[in-house]
């Protein structure tokens, strides 16, 4: 009789009925095999204790104590359901009036004599006949178990999507990996050091993706784990069809829980987390960064830009490739001290420009017909000792006017701290993410990263200049 009385530990924690085949994990919990299975298939964890199981975790051997132990539990269970009408006289007695149990109370979520229903301690409460309520829950949990089924699928599709993005993020540090290795062999020696830095970099940008997915799929797993644990539980209730034991089945499990909080959708409470890697310009101009940082090592591989304007106030020098301020029109402006300035604006665009002239607010501009649809570009303008410039993109530009440095986009000007007065200026457009970036061109200190959603594709390059008197000193533009 000892299995009548221990018959609880042996079931298994997963169906919460006795042991069938079961098996026993290195970590020493037991379960009924097609359970295990049916769990293995989905993570590599034991259930309980989340003790990582190895693949072949469902080819372990029967446990044949187990297995022994269980089979005599079931008989003993059977023997005892012979005699159960005798008992289920005595469990239909409420334990405290010793009166049939002929009342449901929704509020406490328990079966209730007539004497408890008229007790203070279920007074206001709401009660309902056995049979009444017991079909109320089951249609309850019926509608309940369809949500939990639809929960757990959408739970499955968004883990599934999850590991799809981590595969796509390890690929893509794989990919970024060989090709920083790739660039820097050109410059084995001199740059181990800086080689070694930027792939710690990218080392940490990958573990802080997968970190952040890897936390968001275990929360995913736990949910669809716990999802599964409770169907099992309420597939066991939902089998039994006498109504008292259906509800006191249900009351022990759950206490006060109701089926609305249990079966509440996870799936809703969860997201899958995007990241895709980047290490910016060092992703597509990686050896030309290295470079500027270590100009006695690496020779300039620039190319000069040619130009051609049609500008009254811009001359194109006879190579083509550099621009002189030669104010010819009577326009002026004035800067901060009321000083005039002459403006004129341009745009361009490798590897040769031709440009056509609108009016913006009386300001003449040059505007270049080729333009950046795709891809990463970087370009540098020398500005010199130049008292007011504006570089960029149209409408999305870095402007210094003798005192200070504000950044203009979509006609929204906000001022920068930065201090320096830079000789040339670093330009790098990404056109897939629409971000612009300004930098110190000889030491590459970085100024600002603009980045807006309303930059309209294709972009087309763009400086502005004013100037005193005409100047001797060209305006040149290098593109990389």
């Amino acid at each position: 009789m000892a299995s009548v009385f221990y018959s609880e530990d042996l079931n298994c924690s997963i169906c919460l009925t006795i042991f069938t085949d079961p098996v026993t994990l290195l970590c020493g919990h037991s379960f009924c095999r097609q359970c295990i299975t049916d769990i293995l298939n989905t993570r590599h964890q034991c259930p309980q204790c989340l003790t990582a199981v190895a693949a072949e975790g469902t080819f372990l051997p029967t446990s044949l104590l187990l297995k022994s132990l269980a089979e005599k539990a079931k008989e003993a269970a059977k023997m005892k359901k012979q005699h159960e009408p005798q008992k289920a006289e005595v469990a239909e007695l409420c334990p405290e009036h010793e009166e049939k149990l002929k009342l449901f109370c929704v509020t406490d979520q328990q079966l209730a004599c007539i004497i408890c229903r008229d007790g203070e301690k279920h007074e206001g409460h709401k009660f309902k006949p056995i049979k009444e309520a017991a079909v109320s829950l089951r249609k309850e949990l019926e509608k309940g178990m369809e949500n939990l089924c639809g929960d757990i699928h959408v739970t499955v599709s968004l883990a599934k999507t999850q590991r799809e993005e981590i595969t796509k993020t390890k690929q893509k540090s794989k990919q970024l990996m060989t090709q920083i290795c790739r660039q820097f062999e050109e410059m084995h020696q001199f740059l181990r050091k800086r080689e070694d830095e930027i792939k710690k970099d990218l080392k940490d940008k990958e573990e802080e993706a997968m970190e952040k997915m890897s936390e968001t799929l275990n929360a995913m797993e736990t949910a669809l784990s716990e999802n599964r644990e409770l169907e099992g539980k309420v597939t066991s209730i939902l089998k039994i069809t006498d109504y008292e034991r259906f509800l006191k089945s249900w009351t022990e499990e759950n206490s006060m829980m109701t089926p609305e909080h249990l079966f509440r959708p996870r799936a809703n409470e969860l997201q899958v987390v995007n990241n895709s890697l980047t290490l910016g310009p060092y992703e597509s101009h990686l050896q030309f960064f290295m470079w500027k940082e270590m100009l006695q090592v690496i020779q300039p591989r620039a190319e000069e830009l040619s130009f051609k304007g049609n500008s009254r106030d811009i001359t194109v020098s006879d190579d083509g490739r550099s621009l002189f301020c030669t104010p010819k029109s009577n326009q002026l402006l004035s800067d901060p001290f009321g000083n005039p300035f002459n403006q004129s604006s341009a745009f361009f665009s490798p590897p040769l420009l031709s440009f056509h002239q609108p009016m913006l607010n009386s300001v003449i501009g040059t505007f270049s017909v080729n333009e950046f649809s795709s891809g990463q570009h970087y370009w540098e303008t020398e500005v010199g000792q130049r008292d007011y410039w504006e570089l960029g993109i149209k409408d999305n530009f870095l402007k210094y006017d003798g005192q200070k440095y504000s950044t203009c986009c979509a006609n929204i000007i906000r001022e920068l701290s930065f201090a320096h007065r830079p000789r040339k200026i670093g330009i790098y457009l990404n056109c897939s993410s629409k971000k612009l970036s300004f930098y110190d061109a000889d030491s590459m200190t970085h100024i600002n990263t603009m980045s807006s959603s309303l930059m309209t594709i294709p972009l087309s390059a763009y400086f502005n200049i004013r100037y005193r008197a005409p100047d001797p000193n060209p305006m040149t533009v290098r593109w990389y």
